[in-house]
């Protein structure tokens, strides 16, 4: 798929029986995967496993003037293994292919060689995008720089598909209104459960508590705005919710290990 959006890359967290490899461009922003929230640029490439939650949030371009824009390729489990079958040494991607379902990151280095063949896949017959996409795994395969993303407490756990939906709901919500004051009672009534049911699946399913969740994803928020404008401190503490500045620096130096100052310097701001 070649995903290209004017606006925005938005918050749409799902799931989806496939593999995906994604590499986006000219975009900067979030990614959620499972339990990890991480910072994104301009060619990141990841890899992820079947049923792996995610999303990617941009919070601006690079050039002003082009879109966002994602190339999104998708693979079947039953391809995989019609693949090993053919060509039995093809085998040695397993091992990445077990990886993914954590979501893979794969260093600047190997996903700029690697980015002409990634988009010469928007124009190759079904046959040509066969053979392009075993060579792309391969070569993925050997990148030593690659990270694992979620936690691997992760995969191991087991979410209904009535969880699913209920903690889709809830992460939408978030996600928009994360400037504000977000009250758990409020949220578990978003959910249908109990404050103390929401509590344990918020934690089953996401490996952090609500609140310590909502703060990551300011911190994250505030991270774009202090390398991207050039907007006192004190304005971007209060424009992603919170509302002591005191409080926004000790968070922000928990998370970072750096306060915002330092961080904003990181970036020649």
């Amino acid at each position: 798929m070649n995903r290209q959006l004017d606006e925005a890359i938005p918050f749409e967290w799902h799931h989806h029986k496939e593999y995906e490899l994604t590499l986006t461009l000219n975009s900067r922003g979030q990614r959620y995967i499972g339990d990890h929230i991480g910072e994104y640029a301009n060619g990141d490439l990841v890899l992820l496993g079947p049923n792996l939650p995610h999303t990617w949030h941009s919070s601006s371009k690079i050039d002003s003037e082009k879109p966002h824009h994602a190339v999104v390729m998708w693979f079947t489990r039953e391809w995989v293994e019609n693949l090993f079958a053919a060509m039995p040494e093809l085998q040695v991607i397993d091992d990445l292919l077990g990886r993914a379902s954590r979501g893979v990151w794969f260093s600047a280095e190997v996903a700029n060689a690697l980015q002409p063949s990634i988009m010469g896949l928007i124009t190759q017959s079904e046959a040509e995008k066969t053979i392009s996409l075993i060579n792309i795994l391969q070569q993925l395969n050997m990148d030593a720089e690659s990270k694992n993303l979620a936690s691997p407490i992760y995969t191991e756990q087991q979410t209904n598909s009535s969880e699913h939906m209920r903690i889709d709901r809830v992460l939408e919500y978030i996600h928009a209104h994360y400037h504000e004051e977000l009250k758990i009672d409020d949220l578990a009534n978003l959910a249908a459960l109990s404050h103390s049911g929401f509590y344990r699946m918020f934690l089953r399913y996401t490996h952090h508590k609500p609140s310590d969740y909502i703060i990551r994803l300011r911190i994250g928020k505030a991270c774009a705005l202090l390398i991207e404008s050039q907007k006192p401190i004190a304005s971007i503490s209060d424009e992603v919710g919170f509302y002591s500045l005191a409080n926004f620096n000790r968070q922000f130096k928990r998370i970072k290990l750096v306060t915002p100052r330092e961080f904003k310097r990181g970036y020649g701001k």
